[in-house]
């Protein structure tokens, strides 16, 4: 179900069919999967703007969470002229680095809601 499909996702497998080779590099991915044929950019031309939000909202979350930590870790007395410095890093670099899990996490979420549909599973390629 939408667990194993998370999984998958974490772990930079496809969340259909659970394929690795999704990508080429870090920031391109293949059009299809190589196992199932799934197209990775699903519905319209904007499904790619979804991933990009979903990217930032999750950036967003860990940036949150990390100084909450700090700042709870350290009070009464929090060091908020780091904090603000690598606010700043965190909010470059995350991003850059989580951005294939959260591409297939989001596709993860949309099959979960929408099912592959027949013909979005075509030719797979390798």
């Amino acid at each position: 179900g939408a667990l194993v499909m998370r999984v998958r996702a974490l772990r930079r497998r496809c969340p259909h069919c659970g394929a690795g080779g999704l990508f080429v590099g870090w920031f391109r991915a293949r059009p299809r999967c190589p196992g199932c044929g799934l197209t990775l950019l699903r519905g319209d031309e904007g499904y790619a703007v979804g991933t990009y939000l979903f990217n930032l909202v999750v950036s967003e979350l860990l940036l949150m969470a990390v100084l909450a930590g700090v700042v709870v870790g350290t009070w009464p007395d929090p060091p908020w002229d780091q904090l603000a410095r690598w606010s700043v890093v965190l909010m470059v670099v995350a991003p850059i680095v989580l951005y294939p899990f959260a591409r297939l996490l989001f596709l993860a979420a949309d099959l979960a809601f929408r099912p592959a549909r027949p013909e979005e599973l075509g030719r797979p390629t390798g």
